[in-house]
């Protein structure tokens, strides 16, 4: 564990990345590269420039949920603050701060003053950033940002105080089902009665304006899901080229998720210094790179109902595109 105190018991960071082991990376790492459907866990997207990439997606107009979710974000602040009563707020993959800045700036510099914010992200980068533009935001906020892979850590986020928990950007679709069912297990067993949860998920929509969200005209989509390759070969040593694969995404019905992959341009035979081998990989093959759910409103009941929540408030847009869930504890 490092920590790294910028202002002391006011502003601190600490990381936990380091305590987990390096092994269990490249075993993730080289399950996937082996796999007959070859993937790599969407979580290696968020190097330093994939993170940098991410938040210029944000701002590209086909790409819908980050506006659409922002607008519900305010509204959420504006109702919540009118009696808000948490000491701390935890934001799981935080990101940039701007999601978390709108929600903040519906409270008073008084309420800001009570509340510690934990923003927990795998980016040391994003933690850092983000840590310095709230600071100079709010200057009475209190900010203890963790690094931490928090799919994994959950235990290691504090939750002694009554909570709100955050978790927007429709985070939750990047997971299987089964991830999925687990994490909210997990996540409902760690947060005590009475903490909140506000929860952003994206909803089912036509095709084709979920499929232009994911193939943007700048190419700033395929040039962000290229860029993980770049990070396994900082982890793994390997060899993968990205002009050797092209950018698809394409929305599956039949499983309601947006799939991102990456497809070989030609044969090519990726060197893997862990393995005795090089990693073949064919013309057109491809290595499966996301998934992003999509949520009906069936599901989104059954998420409410399964995990020991009750449903305190809805937000939605007036498309119906984004929805933002309070849920309490119960």
């Amino acid at each position: 564990m490092t920590v790294n105190t910028a202002t002391p018991d006011k502003h601190k960071i600490t990381n936990y990345l380091h305590t987990q082991k390096k092994s269990d990376t490249i075993r993730e790492l080289l399950q996937g590269l082996l796999a007959d459907q070859k993937y790599i866990n969407s979580k290696y997207f968020y190097d330093a420039n994939g993170s940098k990439l991410f938040e210029e997606i944000t701002q590209l107009e086909e790409y819908y949920p980050t506006r659409t979710e922002k607008s519900l974000i305010r509204k959420a602040g504006s109702e919540l603050a009118r009696e808000f009563n948490k000491h701390r707020i935890i934001e799981l993959g935080s990101g940039d701060h701007s999601k978390i800045a709108l929600f903040l700036e519906a409270f008073s510099p008084l309420q800001r003053q009570m509340i510690c914010y934990t923003p927990v992200d795998v980016s040391v980068t994003a933690i850092e950033d983000s840590t310095l533009a709230l600071t100079q935001q709010f200057s009475k906020l209190t900010i203890n940002g963790i690094v931490a892979d928090f799919t994994s850590q959950l235990p290691l986020i504090p939750n002694n105080e009554s909570t709100l928990w955050c978790f927007f950007g429709s985070t939750l679709g990047n997971f299987t089902r089964q991830q999925r069912a687990d994490f909210l297990l997990h996540l409902s067993n760690k947060m005590n009665s009475g903490d909140l949860l506000l929860l952003g998920l994206d909803n089912v929509k036509e095709k084709a304006i979920l499929e232009l969200a994911y193939n943007d005209k700048k190419g700033i989509t395929a040039a962000f899901n290229k860029n993980i390759l770049m990070h396994v070969n900082q982890q793994l040593g390997t060899t993968f080229n990205t002009d050797d694969f092209t950018h698809e995404a394409f929305f599956n019905n039949s499983k309601s998720r947006i799939e991102m992959h990456l497809k070989a341009l030609r044969n090519m035979e990726v060197k893997v210094p862990l393995l005795p081998k090089p990693v073949f990989i064919a013309a057109d093959e491809t290595l499966h790179t996301e998934n992003s759910y999509k949520f009906s409103q069936q599901q989104i009941k059954e998420i409410v109902q399964t995990y020991g929540f009750s449903l305190k408030q809805f937000f939605t847009d007036q498309q119906d595109w984004f929805s933002l869930l309070l849920l309490e504890k119960k």
